[in-house]
């Protein structure tokens, strides 16, 4: 069991970017608890890996679009640990290219619903274990927002990038919020990044397409991304809230 190990939630953990900061969190010295959606299998081979290393890990099934498995998701970090120290808001959609005058009600009922109300209610739960006006000992938020947010993705996923915008925003005001009440709250805009978020999208081959658009003419890896995120939930960015870190390459 945890013991006195710090615990982190990980949303959309068992692949691409969370998977990256799952591994880099269990390796620091963090239980982690991950949180997938549908792809059971690779976040059991997730856990495998972090506990093959010594680390404590353990998979959580849930959809951060239903309060209802959100609730149930903390719940059984609860149950596990009976702590909660971070909380890492990386579960989101992207979906098919599209022009605003194409997108459905529908897509984008769930691109809100998914990218900015399931981080509201998570950061939400998150708040109650962690606040001091709570009773909570203090702790960290971390949202993955997207340089999207300020590109705005014309002609692509403009519904996307709004919903990262959003996010920046909750982050700037929740930050705000709780400021002292020991919970800091950051943000990280990931660019072009290698995971398979691009082909869920239905373009497996936009890397290669925008690569040169990219100032260091190259995309980011996962583990690049995870990198920025540990140091803001680290204590070394103890005086570090409202933050909103670019890790894009420079675009």
């Amino acid at each position: 069991m945890s013991g006195d190990k710090k615990v982190l939630l990980v949303t959309g953990g068992g692949r691409g970017i969370g998977a990256a900061i799952c591994r880099q969190a269990a390796k620091t010295g963090y239980s982690v608890a991950i949180n997938y959606a549908s792809n059971e299998a690779a976040a059991a081979a997730l856990v495998a890996e972090i506990e093959a290393g010594g680390g404590e890990a353990i998979a959580i099934k849930g959809d951060v679009g239903s309060e209802a498995d959100v609730l149930a998701m903390f719940a059984a970090v609860d149950a596990r640990f009976s702590r909660l120290d971070a909380l890492v808001n990386n579960a989101g959609v992207v979906d098919a290219k599209a022009r605003v005058d194409e997108m459905s009600a529908a897509r984008l009922e769930r691109m809100m619903r998914i990218n900015v109300i399931g981080s509201m209610l998570c950061a939400r739960e998150a708040v109650k274990r962690m606040s001091t006006l709570r009773g909570g000992e203090g702790g960290a938020i971390v949202n993955i927002s997207s340089a999207a947010s300020q590109l705005g993705s014309p002609g692509e996923y403009v519904d996307y990038a709004a919903s990262k915008g959003a996010i920046d925003t909750f982050t700037i005001g929740l930050a705000r919020e709780v400021a002292t009440e020991g919970v800091r709250v950051n943000a990280v805009r990931p660019g072009i990044i290698d995971t398979e978020i691009h082909a869920s999208g239905g373009q497996p081959d936009r890397i290669a397409a925008i690569r040169g658009f990219v100032p260091m003419k190259r995309e980011g890896k996962a583990d690049e991304v995870a990198n920025a995120v540990l140091w803001l939930l680290s204590d070394e960015a103890s005086y570090t809230t409202g933050g909103i870190l670019n890790v894009s390459g420079g675009r």
